[in-house]
This record gives C-alpha cells, sequence and structure tokens, in this order.
C-alpha cells in the first residue's frame, strides 16, 4: 500500500515492535540519502535501515518532508554542542579548527553521496523552510569559524592584526566549494582534500 506517496511493504506486526530513538533514525536517514537521494528514498527504505515501519515513520513526523525538516532542526539545535566538544579536545584553536572541516568531511566517502547531498541542498535554496534553517546554520558556522581564529589570534597561532571575518568566510567558503573540486578531481578522500586545502588557506596568516 501507498501511505504518503511512499510504497510500504506489509508485513506481520510483532507483538514487541521496535522503537528507534530520533537519532537513529536520523543517522539511518543520513545513510539513505547518501545511497539513493531524497526523491528516489521513501519512508520504506529509513524504515527498513533503522527496523521499524514506514507507517511508524509517518506517525512521528508526518511525512518525508516532515522527517527530513525534523532533522534538520535538530541537526541546527545540536551544531554548538558539536563545535563544544570539538574545541574542547582539541586545545590548539587551528587543531580545532582543522578537526572542524575534518569532521565535516567525514559525511562524504564518495563523489556519488557527494551528489545525493547536493539534491538534497537544493531545498535549501528553494524551499523556504529549509532555507531558513540553512541560513541559520551557515551564519551560525562562520560565527564558531571567526571564534576559533580569534582564539587562535589569542594563543599567537594567527597573526596579530588578521582580519578573521574575512578568513573565517574565505575558510567556509574553501570547505563547501572544495567539496564539488574534490568531486571531480577524485584525488583522495575529502578529509585529506580537506585539510590539506585549509593548511594552504592559513599558512600566510600563521604566527
Amino acid at each position: 500500500m501507498y501511505v504518503n506517496g511512499d510504497l510500504v511493504t506489509v508485513k506481520a506486526v510483532s507483538p514487541r515492535p521496535r522503537v528507534a530513538s530520533d537519532a537513529q533514525i536520523f543517522e539511518a536517514l543520513h545513510r539513505v540519502i547518501c545511497r539513493l537521494g531524497p526523491a528516489r528514498m521513501t519512508l520504506a527504505d529509513v524504515g527498513a535501515e533503522v527496523g521499524v515501519t514506514a507507517a511508524a515513520l509517518v506517525q512521528r513526523y508526518g511525512s518525508k518532508r516532515g522527517l527530513f525538516l525534523a532533522a534538520a532542526r535538530v541537526s541546527m539545535t545540536e551544531f554548538k554542542g558539536h563545535v563544544l566538544a570539538i574545541r574542547a579536545a582539541h586545545p590548539s584553536p587551528i587543531a580545532a579548527l582543522t578537526e572542524y572541516a575534518a569532521a565535516a568531511a567525514r559525511y562524504t566517502r564518495t563523489p556519488d553521496e557527494l551528489a545525493n547531498q547536493l539534491a538534497m541542498f537544493q531545498l535549501d535554496l528553494t524551499d523556504p523552510e529549509f532555507h531558513a534553517l540553512g541560513l541559520a546554520f551557515f551564519r551560525a558556522e562562520r560565527k564558531e569559524l571567526k571564534a576559533m581564529l580569534d582564539d587562535a589570534v589569542a594563543a599567537a597561532e594567527v597573526r596579530a592584526g588578521t582580519d578573521t571575518r574575512a578568513v573565517a568566510r574565505m575558510v567556509q567558503v574553501s570547505m563547501n566549494g572544495g567539496r564539488l573540486v574534490w568531486a571531480v578531481l577524485r584525488e583522495g578522500s575529502l578529509e585529506r582534500w580537506m585539510r590539506r586545502d585549509l593548511e594552504v588557506l592559513l599558512e600566510p596568516y600563521r604566527a
């Protein structure tokens, strides 16, 4: 049968159905998007990945779009904690900045995965609700990049007087635009690519 446009395979109902957390569902969603892309994937695909029914996902999120929005909102609310954890694990501000870029790169293993992620990114550009979340994330990310660079100046890792706002913008552009160039040239892993580009970008500003 179909639920909100998604094909659902009817199976025997277990007397004790598995209950998956939002975090587990969002992780499964990421894997399915990387594998199939947002247009091809269904709630049944996500359910099969995490071990719940598509109907249960409909009950929790309302629709595929509702699941996408819920995942995006949680990602935004957890972003600050993610950055704080990286900074706590790396006393050197430059090391923390490098690890942040590397951690972001680990979400993309192949050019095919990036293509599917970019298909998802189209929602950020064309859908007002997704765009509001994407805009908030990019602004928050640039603010955190600048904060790490400010700390690097204070720690004498970056030259005093450096325009950290401008450098943070360049780092953000490099992180996002670099994915596209890497996907075409396909030289090594994206994480290695990110680390190398960041090293080259920051070199003129190092103390």
